[in-house]
C-alpha cells in the first residue's frame, strides 16, 4: 500500500514531533511517499526549491499523489499546501484520512470538517497520546478494503 502523509511545511514546522510518530505508524502499513514532511532537519523553507524549483517539488508532489492508495493528512497546523492536497486528492476520489487536536486551540477549517463523508473522506478528532491507536483502528478498518494490484 502506498501512503501519502500531508502536513504543514512552509505553514510551520510547530508538529514535527507528532509528524514523526504518525510517519513512523504509516510505516507499518505500507510505504509512506512522504516520509520527509516528517524530518525534523526540514525547516519552514521547506525543500531546497532553489535547487529542484517549485515546480518540479509540485510535479513530484501531484505524480505520488496520483499514485497513492491513501491520503493521511494532519490538519491541526493551518497549511494552504495541505488544504491543495486534500482538494486535489477529493477530485482523485481518493481515500482520505484527516486528523485534529483541539487543544491546539484552532478551529478546524469548515470545508474540511464538513467534507467528512464517513467513507472516502474521513475527519478524526485525537489527542497527542492517541494519535498512533488512531492510526491502527483507521487501517484495521481498511484492512478490508480492496487495493488495487497496481498500487501494491
Amino acid at each position: 500500500m502506498q501512503i501519502y502523509f500531508c502536513g504543514s511545511i512552509r505553514g510551520g514546522r510547530q508538529d514535527v514531533d507528532i509528524y514523526q510518530r504518525i510517519v513512523r505508524k504509516l510505516q507499518k502499513y505500507g510505504k509512506v511517499l512522504t516520509e520527509h514532511v516528517g524530518h525534523s532537519d526540514l525547516s519552514e523553507e521547506g525543500e531546497d526549491a532553489a535547487v529542484t524549483g517549485d515546480q518540479q517539488i509540485h510535479e513530484r508532489d501531484m505524480e505520488w499523489l496520483s499514485s497513492t492508495d491513501v491520503i493521511v493528512a494532519d490538519v491541526t497546523q493551518p497549511s494552504l499546501g495541505v488544504g491543495y492536497e486534500l482538494g486535489r486528492a477529493v477530485a482523485m476520489k481518493k481515500r482520505i484520512f484527516c486528523l485534529f487536536r483541539p487543544s491546539s486551540g484552532r478551529r478546524l477549517s469548515a470545508m474540511i470538517r464538513g467534507a467528512h463523508d464517513g467513507d472516502l473522506f474521513q475527519v478524526r478528532d485525537y489527542r497527542e497520546e492517541e494519535v498512533e491507536a488512531q492510526l491502527e483502528e483507521y487501517f484495521n478498518a481498511l484492512g478490508s478494503v480492496r487495493v488495487p494490484e497496481d498500487h501494491l
